[in-house]
């Protein structure tokens, strides 16, 4: 067992906690101990709501202040860039180079908040429109809508916690962060860099709880807001669960692209082996189902086959390496047993399948031939598999892709100006992608989806608004 010296703290209204339990924190390759956490409790929770009512309460930010403050920790990531994505790739699994992209894209999301916080705006409200209101001037501001509770997933330890600090940070708000149980590591590193940047203490208080403690933060009647990433299951029941707060909730997808016959296929495979592969498939927007015109079916299926037996699976840590292990080998069994299982009911495996590196990573898979009746096809799969279907007409695509209880991105590939404005139209999407796979984002971008997707937009612009309200002021002149 670890030391409590060789734990890392949870933070908690800049305080260092341990606690006599830890969290084990382990690279998904090879086991190894990354490090370990303190196993916080409803007590943690709840003296990090406390101090962070009390930072919203007595020790208010001036918008220039949040935005030197982002400013500043954006500085301090690119200076220490090499240090977080070598974290996040021991903790998360994640290969390295997509580790140093996540520490890039995290700048962005900083920056992006800061300008969000400087331009901070309400609006006039044009009283003189009627008779009563005639005499008077009226203006909005936006004001903070109270403490955020966070609760971040796995697959992007420093990014998505970007997403929810930043902008809460932007909008005036102290933040209670719950990370991810598997890859909390990240987040504790980020909290140090806040605090080196001149973020007050109790502002952002990050405590290591398992999820099954969450309920202390999600009912909190102190708690005004509740941001949450990971599964609907989870999603929707927090909202159940807090019906007087505002929840958002960004959740999972099943992306679809629809590939035409006029599409250029030198341009196309190589973008679906990146949208399905990248970091083993553990993205919300990885491509899942692959719609191919039947003109162009066994063309992209056999290109397809090529690309992806390229693909270098193995550790983390090498720089070569695309796809590793998935989070941990329970999720590597699960998704072994859906491809096995489509096998079964009539898809043909085309290539991948099985494990190598002693059993802990599977390798990237492609099926043809999928239903809409099987796992691969209807649920998310989160792993490194790709499905391909055929389909004869644009109508048939477009049913096919919106067949699904998830709506956050989708593509289509296509050289028609009308087939792509026709797509923009009748996909029922939170994002339609043309001409790129939906597995990219910008970090500015409104982000989210519909159905079991979420119910929010995130992207700092867009989740500072969320974590602001609207108090409307009126003048007699």
């Amino acid at each position: 067992l670890m030391t409590k010296v060789e734990t890392t703290p949870a933070i908690i209204d800049g305080e260092t906690v341990i606690t006599d339990e830890i969290i084990e924190v382990r690279a998904p390759f090879d086991g190894n101990l990354v490090g370990s956490v303190p196993r916080c409790g409803k007590e943690h929770l709840d003296r990090a709501v406390k101090a962070a009512h009390r930072e919203l309460k007595a020790n208010a930010l001036a918008p220039w202040e949040r935005a030197a403050i982002l400013d500043r920790v954006a500085e301090l990531l690119v200076e220490r860039r090499d240090a977080f994505a070598h974290l996040i790739a021991s903790e998360a699994g994640k290969p390295i180079t997509v580790a140093e992209g996540e520490a890039g894209r995290a700048v962005n999301t900083l920056t992006y908040a800061a300008i969000a916080a400087r331009t901070l705006t309400g609006e006039t409200v044009p009283m003189a429109g009627t008779e009563k209101g005639d005499g008077t001037i009226a203006w909005t501001e936006r004001v903070p809508i109270g403490v955020i509770g966070a609760i971040s997933p796995f697959n992007f330890p420093l990014n998505l916690v970007c997403h929810k600090v930043a902008p809460a940070i932007a909008a005036g708000c102290p933040v209670v962060l719950k990370p991810a149980s598997a890859t909390p590591l990240t987040a504790l590193m980020l909290a140090e860099v806040f605090a080196e940047a001149g973020l007050p203490a109790g502002w952002l208080n990050v405590v290591t709880a398992p999820g099954s403690e969450s309920s202390a933060l999600v009912e909190h009647e102190d708690v005004a807001m509740i941001t949450f990433t990971g599964s609907p299951d989870v999603g929707w029941g927090i909202k159940e669960s807090a019906p007087r707060k505002k929840v958002t909730l960004e959740l999972g997808n099943n992306a679809p692209v629809i590939v035409e016959p006029d599409a250029d296929l030198d341009v196309v495979v190589p973008k679906l082996r990146t949208g399905g592969f990248l970091y083993s498939g553990q993205t919300c927007i990885a491509i899942q189902r692959i719609y191919a015109h039947s003109d162009i079916h066994d063309e992209l299926l056999e290109r397809l086959k090529a690309e992806v037996e390229q693909i270098v699976t193995g550790d983390p840590l090498d720089h070569d390496t695309e796809v590793s292990a998935l989070i941990e080998s329970g999720e590597t069994d699960r998704v072994e047993g859906w491809i096995e299982d489509a096998v079964r009911a009539g898809a043909t495996r085309v290539t991948g399948g099985g494990r190598n590196h002693d059993g802990a990573v599977l390798m990237p898979t492609v099926l043809a031939g999928v239903t809409p009746d099987m796992e691969v096809s209807k649920t998310e799969l989160f792993g490194p598999a790709v499905g391909v279907a055929s389909y004869d007409t644009f109508d048939e695509a477009v049913g096919m892709a919106n067949n699904s209880r998830y709506g956050l991105q989708a593509s289509v590939f296509t050289s028609s100006l009308q087939r792509a404005m026709e797509a923009a139209e009748r996909i029922d999407f939170g994002s339609v992608l043309i001409n790129e796979q939906p597995n990219w984002r910008t970090d500015q971008m409104p982000y989210g989806g519909v159905r079991d997707s979420g119910n929010t937009k995130e992207g700092p612009p867009y989740a500072v608004e969320e974590m602001t309200r609207e108090r409307l002021i009126i003048i007699r002149t």
